[in-house]
């Protein structure tokens, strides 16, 4: 009796930094959404916890005992057994959640396979910011330190996807940010009719931590202003702590013209639609 989950692709349409708490963690203000790509979890019952990495990023991995899946699965095992396939399609470290969407995929694969309950709201916080808005998998408002959660709902809309080939590291972007103290999102009235109202509302919000990725991987300002460059495009920003990019197209058509349109030699591109 096998339970596959899927784990898709977690954007940040915005990223506000507003505050820094005494032990260090920062204070975030998002508007999450997810796209219908990304990994995918498998487990099986077993004897004892094992993970198997595969799929076109699995280079990017190890399966030793730090990989976010086994800890998760740690987190709700409590001695369980059960061999685990992680099926890697999203970059790592690319700032669109793909180790916190595996672990919140594996929590609720192992949920299903072992019934029981998934852990406390702290311990999943432990295992990371963005796990918990991944583990309720909807579009939300992620604010605290990544535990208050408030599920929004947007409109129709698409996605372009573009890595440039590189990762970036979460805590090296934050130590590159000038201020720590910006204004919290200003809401918008819900729900919004289509995806050019969403693009103009986000156009009025930001990602803080996009400048300071920029000044240490130029790169980035490249692939934004090649998903600006093409044809339907509302919005171009990056997602995260990068170094992925998306583009946001109100239709299907026209986002996967843009995406054949980017596709070069080092880029990781996708088309997706924007799921709630």
């Amino acid at each position: 009796m096998a339970v596959e989950r899927k784990a898709r692709a977690k954007i940040n349409l915005a990223l506000h930094v507003t505050g820094r708490r005494a032990d260090g963690y920062h204070l975030l203000d998002s508007i999450v959404a997810f796209a219908e790509t990304g990994d995918r979890i498998l487990v099986a019952p077993a004897a004892k916890l094992t993970l198997t990495v595969t799929g076109p990023m699995a280079a990017g991995l190890t399966a030793g005992p730090d990989n976010l899946v086994l800890r998760a699965a740690r987190a709700l095992g409590q001695g369980r057994g059960a061999a685990i396939t992680l099926d890697k399609h999203l970059p790592v470290a690319s700032g669109i959640g793909g180790g916190s969407a595996d672990a919140a995929a594996t929590l609720l694969a192992l949920g299903d396979l072992w019934g029981c309950a998934l852990p406390e709201p702290a311990a999943v916080l432990a295992l990371g910011a963005d796990v918990p808005v991944c583990l309720a998998g909807h579009a939300a408002r992620m604010q605290g330190i990544g535990e208050i959660i408030t599920p929004l709902t947007l409109p129709e809309a698409h996605l372009v996807l573009v890595n440039p080939g590189f990762g970036l590291a979460t805590a090296d972007v934050f130590r590159a940010l000038i201020r720590r103290d910006n204004p919290a999102i200003e809401m918008t009235k819900v729900p919004l009719p289509d995806a050019a109202a969403l693009a103009d509302w986000l156009s009025r919000l930001r990602n803080d931590l996009q400048a300071p990725a920029e000044r240490l991987a130029p790169g980035i300002a490249t692939v934004i202003a090649a998903l600006e460059a093409q044809r339907g495009c509302l919005l171009a920003r990056m997602s995260g702590s990068g170094a992925t990019c998306f583009g946001l197209f109100a239709t299907a058509e026209t986002a996967a013209a843009a995406a054949t349109a980017l596709a070069r030699p080092g880029w990781w591109v996708r088309a997706a639609a924007l799921a709630g």
